[in-house]
């Protein structure tokens, strides 16, 4: 089947989705990682997985070895997790920096700044120092990041314009909830593992046309007519309800609201899904991120972190919420399974897009050709 991203960005009526290869071919995953992933404000993780100062957790983005860390003013920064001498890792599993980061191989040490500290024998035996080796242009690499909804974005390759720039539309629109967040804890985060491509979990999450079907039970208090579409071309896209119903234990017991919120978010929550890879909801009592993290073409790990308005609050229902959120992230994985497997029928064009109910998912394909068909040589189509 043809590559021709111009039938992915025509109106919706007449578009085409994403060819398979953009699920399926090697090449074509290799392609995005640079013009979707690299070169965007990518979701990595959260802050909350690095608490205090001197917390380190080494990740993997896309092949690349990267180091989250909180440095020792509280900072949160992501670096290379590489020695700058002969490209060693440098920290292998999540723990805690109580001096300088020691690289394991030649005890090269950088602070929690990324500041080269210490090169031990590198003038010979007993000589700390050399003249051509200047500490000052060798310290760890770091990579841009950003920090919103306690989500650490990062920009791979470093072009993309600063993130509120990026983001000022989707910040604005939720200036309500610019309030401290408060990671529910262990039992709020959980991991689900999945055998799709990320692009379809995005798509998924963007719509709510399959409330009825795959939802059955979300559905019965939120109903598939009490949506609608949220489309900001060229950023994010997803959905709304007018009709959200709070989460409540056997005595009556809520969570706290968050403070200020005008009247309109007593029964309204929003869900979008900020370009590349992060699924964000907010509602007038809890929060929740998604952070989408590729694996391969067909293997996506979905990273669920829940928030709360306040650092306490009652434990079973934190517990409850936890168990409820994961039944329906769980209900998804059919679909975006299914619909990974259908993407290797070579007969299948993309598909078509409801005019009335796909306008968010096809917000993203589009959003996803523009970008490549960019930085293609204008021969390639």
């Amino acid at each position: 089947m043809s590559d021709d991203l111009s039938a992915v960005t025509r109106p919706i009526s007449q578009a085409n989705g994403l060819p398979n290869a953009h699920y399926t071919d090697p090449a074509v995953y290799a392609e995005e990682r640079e013009a979707l992933l690299f070169s965007q404000w990518a979701g990595l993780a959260t802050a909350s997985d690095v608490p205090a100062p001197g917390d380190a957790k080494p990740m993997d983005f896309l092949g690349t070895p990267l180091l989250l860390l909180r440095d020792r003013d509280g900072q949160v920064r992501v670096f290379y997790n590489i020695c700058r001498h002969r490209g060693m890792i440098l920290v292998s599993e999540p723990r805690r920096i109580e001096g300088a980061i020691r690289c394991p191989y030649h005890s090269w040490c950088y602070s929690t700044q990324g500041k080269l500290v210490a090169t031990p024998h590198v003038g010979g035996p007993g000589m700390n120092t050399h003249e051509g080796i200047d500490r000052t242009t060798l310290g760890l690499i770091e990579v841009p990041s950003h920090i919103w909804r306690d989500v650490v974005f990062i920009n791979m390759d470093g072009t993309a314009a600063p993130f509120a720039e990026v983001h000022a539309d989707l910040i604005a629109r939720w200036s309500d909830f610019d309030t401290p967040l408060h990671h529910g804890g262990p039992d709020s985060t959980f991991t689900l593992n999945v055998k799709t491509n990320w692009k379809l979990a995005v798509e998924n999450y963007c719509e709510s046309y399959h409330l009825p079907w795959v939802h059955p039970g979300l559905n019965s208090y939120s109903r598939l007519e009490d949506h609608y579409n949220i489309e900001a071309p060229g950023h994010y896209s997803g959905q709304g309800s007018t009709l959200y119903r709070q989460i409540r234990g056997e005595d009556g017991t809520t969570f706290p609201d968050f403070p200020g919120l005008p009247a309109k978010w007593e029964t309204a929550a929003e869900y979008v899904a900020v370009y590349p890879n992060v699924l964000l909801g907010v509602q007038r009592d809890h929060a929740f991120a998604i952070i989408l993290e590729p694996q391969g073409i067909e293997e996506t790990a979905e990273h669920i972190h829940l928030y709360y308005a306040t650092p306490q609050v009652d434990e079973a229902l934190r517990a409850a919420n936890a168990v409820l959120w994961k039944q329906v992230f769980e209900e998804d994985i059919f679909v975006v399974e299914g619909m990974q497997k259908g993407r290797h029928a070579p007969g299948f064009d993309g598909g078509r897009f409801s005019p009335a109910m796909d306008g968010p998912t096809h917000c993203f394909h589009a959003w996803a050709a523009d970008r490549l068909r960019a930085r293609r040589p204008l021969a390639a189509e």
